[in-house]
């Protein structure tokens, strides 16, 4: 399969570099139905999911930052006002509260992420207060894992150490790139000392594992800053890497619009940072774990890949998987794996629902039984990089097969009599593959680009 990769590798880029969703989800946002679930239906779906596993995952959505960093596709809010944190903390604990008012019994949080915006824009203070109204109606699960994103310019030893007392044992670090001109062309105020030292606390406080987010395909990125980059990675030793594909979607982020896609490494170019990055990545011990992630081997995210595991979803590739994940705050997302549901995106009106108590969904979606299969299979694909199919989802395939004939012709997958195997060479095209199988979007092709290219 390698061999077939390199032989064909630019004419593979060029036929599959198309729009393609990145699969945390089945449906994908775009295809969710029309109607709003009502808050009762919601709870329904949430409530079947608990009494069958109490153990979930917590998405905490905190987005606020004081500078806009151009590439960012994210739900965020630029300020330097910290007056925001206390009403909106406080509309975090009033929407728990709501969720704890619909479950029957305790719940045991398993996995816990705070996600940006920059969480370390919140002071200790605001951030303690926060967790320990979660906390205290909650029991913590002991193989835990706590984690939350941190900006290097605004992350100080005190939010590492009261991260650390609360009981986050994972941080993971917004690096992007360590280049001053790519830094600059983003406006990402941040030095390598400023990563360094977070690297430091973190290791001497004693966090388990250690996580780098870094971007391919910036503008102005050209090998050598990528090779700068990886040589501090080989200096820091983060427990594991997301090298992510910069998404150029000026439509959803009008900040990406300062900067035109001449300024950007395309296509093949942009292929040739990835596997440049990916290489020195695995010369330095790193694993492929899935689309973007790499982990070292005593990184328990390896761990689950190897024993079968692994999970996806909202935030991405987890070690976990629990049944109930619940996103609080603007903008966030819950999954019952059967239903989703979006909270209000812009924080005003957010706030203002919480404060007439209500959940505050504005869109989402109940799977079919057709969703619920298709999901499975997607998320064994992007977790396991294999599927394998029961004689009642014939009906499925029969569908499904023709769209992946080209790629099995291009040595991308293998097709056995019910099983799909992902190659070597469909590494880099796993999101084509999983679209073959992206029923909604077959039966509803977009008419307009709702998606990043796959490279």
């Amino acid at each position: 399969a390698s061999d077939v990769y390199k032989r064909q590798h630019p004419d593979l880029i060029k036929k599959y570099n198309v729009a393609a969703p990145r699969y945390t989800s089945y449906p994908t946002v775009p295809y969710w139905q029309t109607e709003v679930p009502t808050e009762s239906q919601w709870a329904e779906r949430f409530n079947i999911t608990f009494t069958q596993n109490s153990e979930i995952s917590l998405y905490i959505h905190l987005p606020f930052c004081e500078s806009l960093c151009t590439y960012c596709g994210c739900n965020k809010r630029i300020t330097k006002n910290h007056g925001v944190e206390l009403p909106y903390v406080s509309a975090l604990l009033q929407e728990w509260e709501m969720y704890l008012e619909h479950l029957p019994f305790q719940p045991i949080l398993k996995e816990v992420h705070l996600g940006g915006g920059t969480p370390t824009f919140f002071s200790p203070e605001q951030i303690e207060r926060l967790m320990k109204g979660i906390f205290a109606k909650s029991k913590i699960a002991e193989d835990h894992a706590f984690s939350f994103e941190a900006h290097p310019w605004s992350t100080t030893k005190e939010h590492l150490q009261t991260f650390r007392d609360l009981g986050f044992n994972r941080i993971s670090i917004g690096v992007q790139d360590f280049e001053p001109e790519i830094l600059k062309i983003i406006n990402r105020h941040q030095t390598t000392e400023q990563v360094e030292n977070v690297v430091n606390w973190s290791r001497e406080l004693g966090y388990d594992s250690i996580n780098f987010d870094l971007i391919f395909g910036l503008p102005l990125q050209e090998p050598h800053h990528i090779e700068e980059t990886m040589r501090q990675v080989k200096i820091m030793q983060p427990d594991r890497i997301a090298f992510y594909s910069y998404a150029h979607v000026p439509w959803v982020s009008p900040s990406q619009r300062g900067y035109s896609e001449e300024h950007l490494p395309l296509g093949d170019k942009k292929q040739f940072l990835y596997e440049l990055g990916k290489k020195l990545l695995q010369e330095d011990g790193y694993f492929e774990i899935g689309l973007d992630h790499f982990a070292k081997a005593t990184d328990n995210l390896y761990q689950a890949l190897e024993n079968g595991t692994l999970h996806r979803n909202f935030m991405g590739y987890t070690s976990f998987h629990t049944d109930l994940m619940i996103g609080l705050g603007a903008s966030s997302i819950s999954d019952s794996g059967t239903a989703f549901v979006q909270n209000e995106k812009k924080i005003e009106a957010y706030q203002k629902i919480i404060a007439q108590g209500e959940i505050p969904i504005i869109k989402g979606h109940l799977h079919s039984e057709e969703d619920v299969v298709i999901r499975k299979h997607i998320t064994a694909l992007m977790c396991q990089h294999t599927t394998t199919w029961e004689e009642n989802e014939t009906i499925y395939f029969e569908q499904i097969m023709p769209r992946l004939h080209d790629m099995e012709e291009d040595g991308l997958v293998e097709v056995l009599s019910n099983k799909i195997i992902v190659t070597e060479a469909g590494m880099p095209f796993i999101r084509n593959i999983c679209m073959a199988f992206d029923q909604r979007l077959w039966a509803k092709k977009p008419t307009t680009q709702l998606f990043s290219q796959v490279v």
